[in-house]
């Protein structure tokens, strides 16, 4: 990217504003004055969790600090200021953004110490022989850098990202409001514009998620059809948002979240009954007894994965820190932490023996809730006798339809997008 393009691609950015603790531990880095190393950590509320922190902050013997936000916003500021951060924690579709910019520096994989137990799909975005590839970026495709600094599925020892974190994305509801439907045959994308849930209606407010969520809507209504849906020429970007832009005008949506709070709330205080959604959100919103189901839509999820990335001004003693971090969130607890909100690790079998048998069952193996579950916030949010939706971890990943992707058309998008924003 020229100098001249990357200032146009933070410009526009700006439009939008927005396991072993004792093998992992520094006895052998500490400053001079006997301080520990400090790292800082800049990504979502997804992953940055002050109990997660905490655990971490005890197990490294290290100081962390977390620095949430909305994913645009992170992802502005890690653009603009690579010395913000370490660690960069988002999603995949962030990195091409980001290595462009010269954000973010390889990761040695001979440094990560569970680097052979990371599963398939983050190394070859397949789950299973069975697993549909989805379109966009599966996350082979931007993980391994080759020589001359490009980004492909090519396996080499340097990589833009540490894989961990992901999950298929869809939409939840209000079935007090909603009648549930059937997971993979009647519920659809369609019913973000269904006219019944006039009003009604929240939609993602980041461009590289919230297009995706727009568009198979649109197409399961048959308003249009995407030659490739991954990677939508210009002239669909605007019949898309021409779409859009009728139906807000026509008061169709109530509005846009940039948080996994903001999204809680707008379902808790009755705002509306159906949203694009982040499955923290929804096991939130059932441990305060609200029945939201997060649908399991017959056109595929969108997925994600999560990626944490090296800051580029990161060296020395807080680069070994950053690595240590990296491979905790591999080494087990924390994988297990993040599946009691719904989240999958790239490494499961590690978290197993930090879950119990009736939380594997349920959120990897897809069956029956043998007990009440509590989310990580320690309130009940999987009752006895419950099935998540969607089933399994393979048979979710089995059915992608898109990756959260930076398309071609991508500073276009940012325009189209805040124009949708700001309509009235």
């Amino acid at each position: 990217m020229s100098d001249n393009s990357r200032r146009e691609f933070l410009k526009k950015s700006i439009v939008l504003g927005a396991t072993a603790a004792t093998s992992l531990s520094f006895p052998n880095i500490l400053h001079a004055r006997n301080k520990y190393p400090t790292i800082k950590i800049l990504g979502t509320h997804v992953t940055l969790q002050e109990e997660i922190r905490l655990k971490a902050q005890k197990d490294l013997g290290i100081n962390i600090e977390f620095y949430p936000g909305g994913s645009a916003e992170v992802m502005l500021k890690a653009s603009l200021n690579p010395s913000s951060f370490d660690i960069y924690e988002q999603w995949s579709n962030s990195i091409r953004p980001l290595w462009e910019a010269g954000s973010i520096k390889p990761i040695n994989t001979k440094k990560l110490t569970y680097w052979d137990e990371v599963n398939s799909l983050s190394k070859t975005g397949k789950i299973s022989k069975n697993a549909k590839y989805g379109a966009g970026d599966s996350p082979n495709k931007i993980l391994y850098i080759q020589k001359d600094g490009s980004l492909s599925s090519k396996p080499t020892d340097e990589i833009s990202f540490n894989p961990y974190v992901h999950n298929v994305d869809s939409f939840g509801y209000n079935s007090d409001v909603i009648p549930k439907g059937i997971a993979y045959e009647t519920e659809s994308w369609g019913w973000l514009l269904d006219e019944k849930n006039h009003g009604r209606v929240a939609l993602v407010n980041e461009p590289t998620i919230g297009i995706f969520d727009a568009a198979l809507a649109v197409q399961a209504k048959g308003l249009m059809k995407f030659k490739d849906i991954g990677n939508m020429s210009r002239l669909e970007v605007d019949e898309l948002f021409r779409i859009l832009i009728e139906y807000k005008k026509k008061g169709h949506f109530r509005g846009v979240w940039s948080s996994v709070p903001h999204s809680v709330e707008l379902m808790s205080k009755n705002q509306v009954d159906i949203e694009s959604m982040f499955s923290p959100a929804v096991s939130a919103l059932n441990g305060e007894g609200i029945p939201c189901v997060y649908a399991a839509p017959k056109e595929g999820y969108r997925a994600w994965h999560g990626v944490q990335c090296l800051s580029s001004e990161t060296t020395g003693e807080r680069e070994e820190a950053a690595y240590a971090y990296m491979n905790w969130w591999l080494s087990g607890w924390a994988g297990a932490f993040i599946a009691r909100q719904g989240y999958y690790i790239s490494n499961p079998q590690r978290s197993r023996s930090f879950m119990s048998q009736a939380e594997w069952d349920y959120w990897y193996d897809g069956k029956m809730a043998s007990v009440n579950l509590r989310g990580t916030d320690g309130k009940i949010s999987v009752h006895k006798g419950d099935i998540r939706n969607g089933g399994s971890y393979i048979k979710r990943f089995e059915n992608i339809a898109v990756w959260n992707s930076v398309m071609p058309t991508y500073d276009y998008t940012l325009d189209k997008w805040n124009e949708f924003v700001l309509a009235r």
